[in-house]
């Protein structure tokens, strides 16, 4: 089945002959090396560039097995380029080459492949692209040992617009399978739901979690666990980590549990949105919230429990409007109002999404039907108190198109939000 994810082909296209080296990161299984050697190769020849002129090394293959050598892999690449032509370099796993000890120079320290990237790159007539693990290829990693000369492209797992347009069909029954299946890729190919959940159980635990444990060395894997399953539980749900370490365990602090979100998020795995206040124009330490990469290994992760609409469709939104660009954190806007007794008191009222890019910022709810008023009030609530020209937007599953109510609030569709990026 063919996926066209023309957004990262258009971010390749941005980025080549830039002096850079584009490395694609993401979860495993997210579709990077389907982007880099399929789609964008076939972008390649379509415009010109020969076959040869196109150097592929794919490290997870067998067949590449002795390339897996910071040193014998750039004199592999080199040697392939003697002739000092511009070409093309894909390089697929890269996490796959290790650190060895440096064998030119006594006491000389460690090489890494991104020593062998740096020294590819210094020839000046390659441009260079590669996939990594993200447990091995983290982007804190990428921005110490690049030095300014690696360009990152984060690869998400399908968006809805990229699951519909190979799907196609109904627009609801689609979104009812990708809610409860999410969008790694390779669940379009697989025939039943009962392999779907299994596919993703699988992914979860024999590979990202696998992959945590052998790069940290984890020896508290219940507590690391654990704290999935309360994270998963809770998407969407202001916390912090003590509260998640009461959650868990008698006997494990809040700093070992933000240790652990923190290999989580450096995973991909889950992102952390801040608290900020609209009207001080300031974040807030804690609590924050936080959300899957993917909606379908969250719903597998927890055994396709709790699966509330509500609270599925704010993780979806959220991914999207991270996908799409947009800097993303809760708003919070303090206001005060008379209570029961009329006496005045201070109250935080909250905005689902902040977002921002550049000079385009919106405040952001997400509802997933607003039946009467009374719900349509509380919506509103906090929107209408942010004294601010940005746009409001309230996407719902029980309206149609899109339509302004008479405080100037974008009412808008959930699957018109998902399927249009020029809705909002």
């Amino acid at each position: 089945m063919r996926i066209e994810r023309s957004t990262y082909i258009d971010k390749l296209k941005g980025k080549m002959w830039n002096g850079s080296v584009k490395l694609i990161t993401g979860l495993r299984r997210s579709g990077k090396s389907y982007i880099l050697f399929r789609l964008f190769k076939e972008y390649l020849l379509s415009e010109g560039t020969k076959e040869e002129d196109i150097v592929e090394v794919q490290l997870d293959d067998i067949s590449s097995a002795n390339l897996r050598h910071p040193v014998r892999l750039y004199e592999h690449i080199k040697s392939r380029c003697q002739d000092g032509r511009k070409r093309y370099v894909l390089i697929d796993e890269i996490q796959y080459v290790p650190k060895i000890k440096n064998p030119f120079v006594e006491d000389g320290g460690e090489l890494t492949f991104y020593d062998t990237l740096n020294g590819l790159l210094s020839l000046g007539y390659l441009d260079i692209y590669v996939t990594g693990s993200n447990s091995k290829m983290l982007s804190t990693d990428i921005l110490t040992e690049f030095r300014g000369r690696g360009d990152e492209i984060r690869v998400h797992p399908l968006s809805f617009s990229e699951y519909y347009s190979a799907v196609g069909g109904d627009r609801m029954e689609a979104f009812g399978k990708y809610q409860r299946y999410g969008g790694m890729p390779y669940t379009l190919s697989i025939d039943s739901d009962e392999s779907r959940e299994k596919y993703l159980r699988d992914l979860f635990s024999e590979t990202y979690l696998k992959d945590i444990k052998e790069r940290h060395g984890i020896e508290r894997m219940d507590v690391m666990e654990g704290t999935i399953d309360v994270l998963c539980s809770g998407i969407g749900t202001l916390t912090n980590p003590t509260n998640i370490a009461n959650t868990v365990s008698e006997k494990v602090n809040g700093n070992t549990v933000k240790t652990y979100i923190g290999y989580l998020t450096d995973a991909f795995l889950f992102s952390e949105a801040k608290r900020y206040d609209v009207k001080g124009r300031e974040y807030l330490k804690f609590p924050v919230k936080y959300y899957c990469e993917d909606i379908g290994l969250r719903n597998a992760r927890i055994g396709f429990r709790q699966m509330e609409s509500s609270h599925i469709m704010e993780n979806i939104i959220y991914n999207e409007l991270v996908n799409r660009g947009f800097n993303v954190d809760v708003g919070m806007v303090t206001v005060d109002e008379k209570d029961s007794s009329g006496a005045m008191v201070r109250k935080r009222k909250e905005v689902d999404f902040v977002v921002n890019k550049g000079n385009v910022c919106m405040y952001i709810q997400s509802a997933f039907s607003i039946p009467d008023e009374e719900k349509m009030a509380q919506e509103k609530s906090s929107l209408n108190h942010i004294r601010s020209s940005f746009p409001k937007v309230i996407i719902r599953m029980d309206t149609f198109g899109r339509w302004y109510d008479d405080d100037g609030h974008l009412h808008i569709n959930l699957l018109d939000f998902l399927l249009d990026k020029n809705a909002i």
